[in-house]
């Protein structure tokens, strides 16, 4: 509005002139023209020889965090149905091997899926679905070798370790029926990528169609209850989602509509005995729990068994044949409450850290007197813990193994708070060596997402002990736009209050600076996609505040690329961002699209990765945003620029490949703060 004082023109055409303004670097989205490849080449050349004299830093962060990693492992074993599943990793390959062995003392293993015998010759390799039938004879499972995200599936016969001729593309997600022949899966469209459709297949027939979502702001999956009895086929949007059943035994009936979809009201289901338990925010935000009778013939009123709590989020609700385990989310910490069925009688399983993840681990089987649960933090290593329903005493089956000695005691984390500019209190997670000085002279490397209600995990990294090691003081900032405080944090943060999310960063690197926790000119910052449009939009606000800029796979083009209705995601994309074909909702995104923003101001170091095939942040985004850069800022700081021309939005796929890519990052850190080896 401020270049364009023409008000009174009409909508289409305001929106179409402005539009037309702001994609100097259009050009950069035909990947099929040599002259964009040989582009990209150029960056990664560039920044290749810039980054020559870390060559040596590089090599040595690689190999410590190679020589922290227990290369030759087993995961946990997980028992199901007569077998127990697992992955082992070997020294040398770049993949896990997925495996399982009966359950007799002596029983040989069975190797089930090598993805270093599926990547051979390729740069890429991902597993998707991984589903077994219950006679225990078949496996349907999917991979993806491009980074794409579109998954191919197929079945494999244990017994035999044939490949059946069923294969299809797009494959979404993947349910058997109870009758061991019948898949139900879901696909994609393949233009936008939006799962659209579910089918039903005999194993040696042809696909049947059964849905179709014509909204375009939803997508469909499907998957089976833990009770094994109900096949639930979930579509949601952002904001609203409904659910179908049909009974696993008999998938080529009709599926029941549960609750039909309401704007603005999202529910999920588990299933136990005569019973759907509904996961559901229609009285509020956070959710309540609710019941209703599975064998109905009509719909019915909900029976509320756990009513809405303003401060407490409920994220998951999980059935077993005796108890029920509620995923909550409270003052920002994940709580886990098991409640037995016979009698209600609930408790929450207690933790020692004051800030951590906790979540369910691994629990497919119905009976199960003892839950796995996953448990770790900025200085506890990633674990797994037998929990025993009754007695309530823990057995640790295995702690994630740090090679060469690791002791938590020489590392302290801590939760303290910004305050933001309208007064709201922002949380901060800190992690540092113990004998590190908070005394505003040292370095520090602040992370960030905040979007789409996700938590940033409060996890351990054994690679980012390479900077503890070094004197860096590691933080999260849990802005709002993300879901640490429930739904309305998440509110707080998205549509027309996007900026929080900026400001809620800004905020909590002026603290840590105020504080004494990092130095002035010292903090480096990090985050990856919509954390990567964070930070560049909080870059393009303070770019004086930040020492050094990662960007991974960052969403900086948010106007152009939320134009587009044909990009994958984009429709669907609209609740939380906006329609940039409704005025209003253009308005917010103009004022901080990360592209149309770039000014002439002195920006700080940064390296900005991008991949060539990832599908759900184009490559051109982050090309477009780094030549706007270099055409504007008024600097000479580094300014990098490297795609992978062969991996996908979460970058290298095989272990190896991603710790050089670390390694890397880090090495730029490291440098640009001049914090020495």
């Amino acid at each position: 509005i401020i270049l364009f004082p023409e008000i009174a023109l009409d909508e289409a055409k305001f929106l179409a002139r402005v539009k037309a303004c702001v994609d100097a670097y259009g050009w950069l989205r035909d990947r099929s023209d040599a002259s964009v490849v040989r582009y990209l080449e150029a960056e990664n050349a560039y920044a290749t020889s810039v980054l020559a004299p870390t060559v040596g830093l590089q090599e040595t962060l690689y190999r410590e965090m190679l020589g922290r990693i227990k290369e030759t492992d087993l995961s946990v074993p997980v028992p199901l149905r007569g077998f127990t599943y697992y992955t082992r990793t070997e020294e040398g390959l770049q993949y896990p091997i997925h495996c399982r062995r009966g359950r007799a003392p002596d029983a040989a293993e069975e190797v089930l899926v090598d993805l270093n015998a599926l990547a051979r010759g390729k740069s890429f390799m991902s597993l998707g679905a991984f589903a077994v039938s219950d006679n225990s004879r078949l496996l349907a499972y999917s991979t993806d070798d491009t980074g794409y995200r579109q998954y191919t599936l197929v079945v494999k016969n244990l017994e035999s370790g044939e490949h059946l001729a069923l294969r299809q593309e797009r494959v979404t997600s993947v349910a058997w029926a109870a009758d061991d022949r019948t898949l139900c899966y879901t696909t994609e469209d393949p233009t936008t990528k939006r799962s659209d459709r579910l089918w039903r297949q005999a194993i040696d027939g042809q696909p049947v169609a059964v849905e179709h979502e014509a909204d375009e702001a939803f997508s469909l999956a499907v998957h089976r209850t833990r009770s094994r009895e109900w096949l639930v086929a979930q579509s949601g949007s952002h904001t609203t989602s409904e659910c179908r059943v049909v009974r696993a035994d008999d998938v080529t009936g009709a599926w029941r509509l549960l609750l039909p979809r309401v704007s603005d009201v999202e529910y999920d289901v588990d299933h136990h005995g005569d019973t759907f338990y509904v996961r559901i925010n229609d009285t509020g935000r956070n959710f309540r729990l609710a019941r209703m009778p599975a064998m109905m013939l009509e719909t019915v009123a909900l029976e509320e068994v756990i009513a809405h709590r303003p401060a407490v989020m409920l994220e998951g609700h999980d059935f077993f044949e005796q108890h029920a385990v509620f995923s909550e989310r409270e003052d920002g910490v994940p709580q886990l409450a098991v409640r037995r069925l016979a009698d209600g009688v609930t408790h929450r399983v207690t933790f020692p850290e004051p800030a951590y993840e906790a979540y369910l681990h691994s629990n497919p089987e119905w009976r199960a007197p003892a839950l796995r649960i996953g448990y770790q933090s900025l200085v506890t290593p990633s674990s797994v813990y037998e929990y025993d329903l009754e007695s309530r005493d823990r057995t640790l089956l295995k702690q994630q193994e740090v090679v060469g000695g690791y002791d938590p005691a020489r590392f302290v984390s801590d939760r303290i708070h910004a305050t933001a500019s309208d007064g709201t209190r922002i949380p901060i997670s800190l992690v540092r060596r113990a004998d590190v000085a908070v005394d505003s002279s040292t370095p520090g490397f602040l992370q960030g997402y905040g979007a789409y209600g996700y938590s940033f995990p409060v996890s351990f990294s054994s690679a980012r002990l390479s900077l503890l090691e070094r004197g860096v003081v590691v933080a999260i900032a849990h802005i709002r736009g993300g879901g640490e405080l429930g739904k309305a944090w998440h509110d707080a943060g998205r549509m027309s209050n996007k900026v929080n999310s900026f400001t809620d960063f800004i905020a909590c690197a002026e603290h840590l600076v105020a504080e004494g926790h990092v130095a002035m000119g010292r903090l480096a910052i990090e985050g990856g996609s919509a954390g990567g449009l964070l930070m560049a939009a909080v870059t393009n606000l303070r770019p004086d505040l930040f020492g050094a800029v990662v960007s991974q796979v960052p969403f900086v083009d948010v106007l152009n690329s939320m134009s587009d209705p044909s990009l994958p995601l984009t429709v669907g994309e609209y609740e939380e961002w906006g329609n940039p074909d409704v005025r209003e909702e253009f308005g917010w995104m103009h004022a901080y699209s990360p592209y149309e923003n770039v000014r002439a101001a002195a920006y700080p170091p940064m390296l900005v990765r991008t991949s060539l095939n990832d599908s759900q942040v184009m490559y051109w985004e982050p090309a477009k945003y780094v030549a706007q850069l270099r055409s504007l800022k008024t600097n000479d700081t580094p300014l990098l620029f490297l795609t992978n021309m062969g991996a996908g939005h979460g970058g290298a796929s095989g272990r190896y490949d991603r710790l050089r890519e670390i390694a890397t990052d880090y090495a730029f850190v490291l440098t640009m703060l001049k914090v020495g080896e």
